[in-house]
């Protein structure tokens, strides 16, 4: 399925409504930004190439903070960052570039959060990344101007940055993955509508690649190839939640609670304890630990090294096979791009306990709810096929079991192709239908 510019706008002016709040005046905002910034006085603006030139002459660490203008989303700790009086010292001790789009990204080093709207990558100048940076809570809370956690990830970047070469091969497990194009307009989902460069002479953010349509054209690339869309792009960056583990958003990685029952819990972590590496890897940021599962694989031991007290204590955190489908997917902008694919643009979610017992529904079996049918190409494909708000789907194929949004969508991405008609069967009104969703 290419989806083509019209399109896609639709797609994002669609999730804008409904979860990632825009500034009123998205163009104003943006040359704004520019013109506030880009003098050069405290940042580089919008040009890593030359930041890390800088960084290899001076030998300081390069900051490059990646931030969606037009996005309310992170408002607060983006003002926070160029603002704080208090911050600037430490900031002074980074060569500083601010990236306002992802058009021209060397994809082979800029491997992060995309799903966020503000997220910063640290890496000596040779390019060697010490580590990520990025905040779900400032992601669902604009006000939020804390600046703890990034001040504290900066600080023991710089420590990294004091040992480094000699810490280079603790370091091998943070640094990118293979891509299949170096910059996001060489995918052909991009390449049509977008160059390297913004058009500032015209309608500057409608030529602006936004960070999660990399993530968008990574997955239509595997699907026009007809292949099963990888899972750690399915669930991209999943957080230590996935496992049982809450971290204090204050901090690096302290852990704050630990859910009885999970992995986590098994694994002998306790609350209070300050995470310093996980597989070997150092951890500066909730970010990094993500990249840690991000790379992880589908099953397996993760070993892992807590501070408890004044004491090292190693760990060892079991993968048990498809944890990754515990991850919440539901909030990410990138998983619009997913039910259009796989749900025909629904919006799924699992039905409460007592609805369960009121329509006669096995505790264990699926009992998805449809929350929201597209009205517009290409996201009407769940209309067109007869589904309406409030069915409750109760099994699709030969699936019945328990499963959230987030799990039939990476089920079905991992075992559907584009082309294919999947049976699915619902509840409505106390009838049972059987209808047909084209996969796309």
């Amino acid at each position: 399925m290419r989806i083509r510019l019209p399109a896609r706008l639709l797609t994002l002016a669609f999730a804008a409504t409904l979860q990632a709040e825009t500034v009123k005046d998205r163009e104003g905002a943006v040359r704004e930004d520019r013109a506030k910034l880009e003098d050069g006085r405290r940042w580089n603006y919008n040009d890593p190439d030359s930041g890390f030139r800088l960084a290899a002459e001076t030998g300081k660490p390069l900051l490059v903070i990646l931030r969606c203008v037009p996005c309310l989303s992170c408002a607060g700790i983006d003002a926070g960052v160029l603002e704080e009086k208090e911050l600037a010292p430490l900031l002074d001790q980074f060569v500083r570039v601010r990236v306002i789009n992802a058009n021209s990204l060397d994809l082979r080093r800029f491997q992060f959060d995309y799903d966020l709207s503000f997220s910063a990558m640290i890496f000596n100048g040779d390019g060697t990344v010490y580590g990520r940076f990025g905040s779900w809570w400032h992601q669902r809370d604009s006000a939020d101007k804390s600046t703890a956690a990034l001040a504290r990830t900066l600080k023991a970047a710089l420590l990294l940055h004091q040992g480094y070469p000699g810490n280079k091969g603790a370091l091998a497990g943070k640094q990118g993955a293979p891509v299949p194009f170096r910059t996001p307009v060489e995918f052909p989902a991009l390449s049509a509508s977008y160059s390297l460069k913004l058009d500032w002479e015209g309608k500057v953010v409608q030529s602006c690649v936004h960070c999660h349509m990399v993530g968008e054209a990574l997955r239509q690339h595997f699907r026009t190839r007809g292949e099963a869309v990888p899972p750690e792009w399915i669930y991209p960056q999943p957080s230590l939640q996935t496992l049982g583990v809450d971290l204090a958003a204050d901090d690096t990685a302290r852990v704050e609670t630990v859910r009885a029952g999970t992995p986590a819990a098994r694994s002998g972590l306790q609350a209070g304890d300050q995470l310093l590496s996980l597989n070997g890897q150092p951890l500066i940021s909730a970010a990094d630990a993500a990249w840690v599962l991000h790379r992880a694989p589908e099953q397996g031991a993760l070993p892992a090294v807590v501070r408890r007290g004044s004491v090292a204590t190693g760990l060892t955190l079991e993968l048990p096979a498809g944890w990754r489908r515990n991850s919440d997917i539901s909030r990410r902008a990138g998983t619009w791009q997913m039910r259009t694919m796989v749900l025909g643009g629904m919006v799924l979610e699992e039905l409460e306990e007592s609805a369960r017992t009121g329509s006669g529904l096995d505790n264990g079996g699926m009992a998805l709810r449809v929350k929201h049918v597209g009205e517009y190409p290409p996201h009407d494909t769940a209309k067109k096929a007869g589904f309406k708000p409030r069915d409750v789907i109760v099994q699709a194929d030969d699936l019945r079991e328990r499963i959230s949004e987030s799990g039939l969508i990476g089920h079905l991405l991992q075992n559907r192709r584009p082309g294919a008609r999947l049976k699915v069967q619902v509840l409505r009104g106390g009838e049972r239908l059987t209808l047909e969703l084209p996969q796309q």
